[in-house]
């Protein structure tokens, strides 16, 4: 295994509360994570027919088998488990009693809400990081990065990324969007992905998209849901507040794993990444997913944003350090430095003194300082929400 990041943050949470729930994208690691953390705890998959019918038909008894305390994972499946597990640990007094992960935030979300708020630490693990690869030696270059992706099997594995991200998709059609979204046009939603992959680090636009697929925005609406549901796409807010009216209130759409977005689009070799029309979309993803991982791998929110007004001012990703700070990130692609890639951030500083400092994360290896804005390759990205 990979380490992870995000385990010093199981701990302390695990030292914390009762209850830990970690969520993710299916094949994230989430179960790998919990059972190398904690190899002596017992370990439920509760994707066993024969377990779930047990945890279905008789909670208490099946409680009562697998006694805190106890990994169950894909606790999503048994959402009714949760209200029985909140009296458990009410009564014990005790934290460090159930690790839950699970892959579905509609039902996990209610379960906790409505059973176990306040009494679980929540944790966000989403594919493995750049820096967690260096840290295990493992360095490769822009564009292998971008064909190959972030899924922990495509390096304990010899599985070519294609193979990965085809059989990842159609297990992912199976499993969720099935389940969730009763779907039944499964031609109209693989093209709706791979247009939607086309889009990525784009503004959303629900019209656009319904009229191309050929179904109702409704239909796309709901289909974005499933997608954020099960942690395939987030999305990133454009910040706003009135300076003169002027910012435009949207989202921008990104995937959490960018070898998925290669493999939509049609990538079969890392040679076809640069070329590829849409490469400062797929290297834009890259970054800002880099960002939301260092935010979630320290167990904290992601206050991430854009900026975009009708003025033309535009700058990739904001971070919110604090209620008064706000630091700029631009995005390019490029491996060769040029000073007027922080021309936006220069123009943005100029709206508030919220706006202070900056980066420019780039592809090339210079990393001077201009204008108070610093200049980093991609493989330090996480330097930007520090």
């Amino acid at each position: 295994m990979i380490p992870r990041l995000i385990q010093r943050q199981l701990l302390r949470l695990w030292a914390s509360y009762p209850v830990v729930t970690i969520t993710g994208p299916r094949q994230s690691g989430k179960t790998t994570l919990a059972r190398a953390t904690f190899p002596d705890l017992p370990y439920v998959n509760l994707e066993s027919p024969d377990l779930r019918a047990l945890a279905d038909n008789d909670a208490r008894a099946f409680l009562q088998a697998y006694p805190a305390p106890v990994i169950f994972d894909e606790i999503q499946r048994v959402p009714q488990l949760l209200s029985y597990i909140q009296t458990i640990v009410d009564e014990s007094g005790k934290n460090g009693q159930y690790l839950l992960t699970g892959s579905h935030q509609p039902q996990l979300n209610a379960g906790i809400s409505q059973s176990l708020a306040g009494r679980t630490g929540l944790l966000r693990l989403l594919p493995l990081s750049i820096q967690e690869l260096h840290m295990a030696g493992i360095t490769l270059d822009r564009d292998e990065y971008l064909f190959k992706g972030f899924m922990p099997r495509a390096y304990s594995t010899a599985l070519e990324p294609h193979t990965l991200y085809s059989d990842y998709f159609a297990t992912y059609v199976d499993k969720d969007v099935r389940q969730i979204a009763n779907l039944n046009n499964l031609s109209a939603f693989e093209t709706f992905m791979k247009l939607l992959a086309g889009r990525c680090g784009q503004l959303l636009n629900l019209n656009s998209l319904a009229n191309d697929v050929g179904v109702s925005s409704p239909t796309i609406a709901a289909w974005l849901s499933v997608l954020e549901a099960s942690f395939i796409i987030f999305r990133l807010p454009c910040y706003y507040e009135n300076f003169g009216k002027r910012l435009l209130k949207s989202q921008k759409l990104y995937f959490t794993e960018i070898g998925l977005v290669a493999w939509l689009l049609g990538i079969r070799e890392a040679t076809q990444v640069a070329r590829d029309p849409l490469f400062g979309g797929l290297f834009e993803n890259m970054v800002v997913l880099e960002a939301l991982k260092a935010r979630y791998n320290a167990g904290r929110e992601p206050d991430l944003y854009f900026f975009r007004d009708s003025a033309g001012t535009e700058v990739d990703l904001l971070f919110r350090k604090s209620p008064d700070q706000l630091i700029p990130t631009d995005i390019k692609g490029a491996m060769t430095w040029n000073k007027d890639f922080a021309a936006n951030i220069r123009k943005l500083r100029k709206l508030s003194p919220k706006f202070t400092g900056g980066f420019v994360v780039y592809g090339g290896d210079m990393t001077p300082v201009s204008d108070d804005v610093q200049f980093i390759n991609f493989k330090d990205a996480a330097q930007i929400v520090d």
